[in-house]
């Protein structure tokens, strides 16, 4: 099988690898399918394979007794399962599964964690990568705790607007009370709200970004932090 020209790639984290770290994964870099419901990290089992989303988005959900709650996100930016391959464990407590349909480069965990060990630019920009991650779930976490529902849900689907191509985002009510830790009825009114100030337009199973300005307004300042982090650390911003 060819390897991908990474000048051609759509993942922006593989896109910003050095030309001879990219020559080094690019042989075991498989092309997969990514359906909706797809698990790609099953919770504490070993991860035997990591992601490179060229579309599609993955979630990262912590459970208990009282529910679900999505924590962390994972689209053409980045690589899903890098936190536990790379500091030193194998597996991890959350879910990691495809919330939007796409597609995406595999890699065998220990392919990866080799190169990793043997590169010390790769291991530099994935370490820097780990970092944008971190402060993506601080993030949530402070908006979770700190922000209504309706910003909440702004800053969402501003992170999903990231990593799709146009502006219709593909997501049940009752899945994004899940992805939000809250009452369906709350995400309901949310949806009202946004839909009625022009920002959005609600259709089954879709949601349509009509005005991101509004939408950042709207998630009063809960979005944007870890994404200009990401460009500072990875891309050079």
């Amino acid at each position: 099988m060819p390897q991908p020209q990474q000048t051609l790639l759509r993942n922006r984290l593989l896109r910003a690898f050095s030309a001879d770290d990219y020559a080094r994964l690019a042989p075991h870099l498989q092309m997969t399918e990514l359906p909706v419901q797809e698990m790609l990290i099953v919770p504490d089992k070993p991860v035997e394979h990591l992601y490179f989303l060229e579309s599609g988005i993955s979630s990262i959900t912590a459970g208990g007794a009282n529910g679900r709650v999505e924590v962390g996100m994972v689209g053409r930016e980045g690589l899903v399962g890098t936190v536990p391959i790379l500091t030193g464990s194998d597996r991890v407590p959350h879910d990691h599964f495809i919330q939007v349909a796409g597609e995406g480069y595999r890699i065998r965990a220990q392919v990866l964690r080799a190169a990793f060990d043997d590169s010390t630019t790769l291991r530099r920009l994935l370490l820097r990568y780990i970092q944008t991650e971190m402060i993506q779930v601080r993030q949530t976490a402070y908006t979770n705790a700190n922000f209504t529902i309706e910003a909440r849900l702004a800053r969402w689907l501003l992170m999903c607007h990231d990593r799709l191509d146009g502006d219709d985002v593909p997501i049940k009510h009752e899945f994004l009370a899940v992805m939000l830790g809250v009452q369906r009825s709350g995400v309901t009114l949310a949806l009202q709200n946004l839909e009625g100030g022009g920002r959005i337009r609600g259709r089954r199973g879709r949601i349509t970004v009509l005005d991101r300005a509004l939408l950042e307004v709207v998630a009063d300042g809960s979005y944007g932090a870890p994404e200009a982090e990401y460009a500072r650390l990875i891309e050079g911003a």
